[in-house]
């Protein structure tokens, strides 16, 4: 019997480009043998790249590159690049990097497939081969965004906003739920635009309501809510239906008028604010996410002043913070680009100093209190967990030491919080 080749396919970016490899995975079936982001040695490398952000081009660049030399050496016979940058800088690509055997765009499923003598299988939409723990999986239900804010790519890569069939997401959901998943976090360019396209309104709230009474399914996480136009009744959906985390990811990128405007959000300081309070005021206790961008085109002292206060203020739970960067064809493009590089990377550091002593203090009050904890891994002396308040790999994490417990992986428990940490939280199973 001849054996089978080894294919590798190395994800980079967003949760969105690890489904996809997820489903590729699984449209390959058993024609190969399939591993993900593996060191071994492998005859075929796919690479799904990112192409948002200057960094992470670049990151994806020094991929391929590397997967280039790692074929001129003998090591692998083929090498495919797939996704964002791909869609985004084919033709350049194809011009400064040779000995690529194939690039493909985010919408060229079924011509990898091909290349690889797989035949594209319409039944199998929705099934996949997991790459996260088997417990919690990620659910796309939509492709694509109609946003245009001033310093994003992604319309120009992922085109325009295009919802998902509300049937085919939640038979995905059952499949999911038949595999053993417990937690589904939705993931989208923007959630709350759901529906808008084929149902001609948004529709998010009902959508997370009948995926709530899939049998199986005990947490359904919500990331990306933008903050024009949000649905304000998903917030009574997150109060009242005990399976919904009471989780809020939600991007408002800055503060200033001045600086939101230039930027295209669609919402000022004045709605902003009053939304943050709005969402503290239905869902008692929720935990949100933001993220910031510091250094965009005008930002001055005085306007990262203000974000500095406002993050002061509003005490977020969690806080991502990326320097702008200028992306080609973009509308902020056109702006003078006009803090230097040591200035955004200050701002980022003072932000996030910021943030670490708010994120201690939020912490410190867990103290004493239990929380449901999904059980994730054991790494060392500790078994890794997490609350609703807590999405994998970007928050905190609960440690409960192992050698006096016997969990479950993938399992709830109440654990009782001990410490807290600047990121981390401590607890013992009750």
């Amino acid at each position: 019997m001849t054996q089978k080749q080894k294919i590798n396919i190395i994800t980079l970016g967003c949760s969105k480009n690890l489904v996809d490899s997820e489903v590729l995975m699984g449209q390959l079936g058993n024609r190969y043998q399939i591993a993900h982001d593996s060191d071994e040695k492998s005859d075929v490398v796919i690479i799904n790249t990112c192409g948002f952000i200057h960094d992470a081009k670049e990151e994806s660049v020094d991929t391929i590159l590397r997967a280039v030399e790692s074929k001129k050496a003998g090591n692998l016979k083929k090498v495919f690049v797939m996704g964002c940058l791909s869609q985004r800088y084919k033709k350049d690509l194809q011009e400064e990097i040779d000995n690529v055997d194939g690039f493909f765009g985010v919408n060229e499923l079924p011509q990898i497939l091909e290349t690889l003598h797989v035949d594209y299988k319409k039944e199998l939409l929705g099934e996949r081969k997991l790459t996260t723990p088997g417990h919690f999986a990620y659910l796309k239900i939509s492709e694509g965004c109609d946003r245009t804010c001033s310093f994003c790519a992604i319309p120009l890569i992922r085109g325009k906003h295009k919802s998902k069939a509300r049937e085919e997401i939640i038979a995905e959901a059952e499949y999911l739920a038949s595999t053993g998943v417990k937690e589904l976090l939705l993931i989208a360019q923007d959630l709350t635009y759901y529906g808008i396209d084929i149902y001609h309104k948004r529709e998010l709230s009902n959508l997370v309501q009948q995926i709530s009474r899939v049998d199986g399914i005990r947490w359904i996480r919500m990331h990306y809510l933008y903050p024009h136009a949000f649905p304000v009744e998903l917030l009574k959906v997150m109060a009242e239906n005990p399976k919904v985390c009471k989780y809020v990811d939600i991007p408002l990128q800055h503060i200033n008028d001045k600086i939101l405007h230039s930027m295209n959000r669609r919402i000022d300081s004045k709605g902003t604010i009053s939304l943050v309070e709005k969402i503290k005021k239905e869902v008692p206790d929720v935990a949100i996410r933001t993220t910031m961008i510091t250094g965009y085109p005008g930002e001055t002292e005085k306007e990262f002043q203000e974000l500095m206060d406002f993050v002061k203020e509003y005490r977020f739970d969690r806080l991502g913070v990326f320097t702008y960067s200028a992306e080609e064809h973009t509308q902020a493009f056109l702006l003078k680009d006009d803090v230097p590089e040591e200035v955004k990377q200050d701002r980022v550091d003072r932000l996030m100093m910021l943030q670490q002593e708010i994120s201690f203090e939020l912490n410190k009050e867990k103290e004493g209190r239990t929380f449901q904890t999904i059980i994730d891994r054991i790494e060392g002396d500790y078994y890794m967990g997490r609350t609703e308040y807590d999405s994998p790999e970007v928050d905190n994490e609960v440690l409960i030491p192992a050698e006096r417990n016997n969990l479950k992986i993938g399992e709830f428990y109440d654990i009782k919080i001990t410490k807290a940490d600047f990121f981390d939280l401590y607890g013992q199973y009750i």
